[in-house]
């Protein structure tokens, strides 16, 4: 969001030449500048409530498996011994996947400031 304000004010003309595709039939310019603005500001936050939401549901998948392994520890072993295999795998793909939400942050990032900058 920042990106986007920062470019609107260090460069308004080219950030506002993003809003509105070149050949656009002169009816459908205020449609396409509201539009074209709803969506320049929505970006930031979907790319924020994406990244937050796939982080925030490997973590809570975590817990909950940790939380059944500790209480199957003394019920039933052969089973938290299985998910205790599981909880580790599961830490594994966690750890993959916030390598790839970190690119996919950074990259989007770049693009938002070539854009915007």
């Amino acid at each position: 969001l920042a990106t986007v304000v920062l470019g609107l004010c260090t460069q308004p003309t080219q950030a506002l030449g993003h809003l509105l595709p070149e050949g656009t039939p002169t009816p459908l310019i205020p449609v396409l500048i509201i539009i074209e603005t709803i969506s320049l500001f929505i970006r930031p936050i979907a790319l924020g409530v994406r990244l937050t939401a796939n982080l925030t549901a490997g973590h809570l998948l975590i817990q909950l498996i940790s939380s059944a392994t500790s209480v199957l520890l003394s019920v039933l072993p052969a089973v938290a011994t299985f998910t205790i295999t599981l909880l580790f795998l599961l830490t594994l793909l966690e750890v993959a996947v916030a390598i790839i939400q970190a690119y996919v942050f950074v990259l989007l990032l770049s693009l938002y400031l070539q854009e915007n900058v």
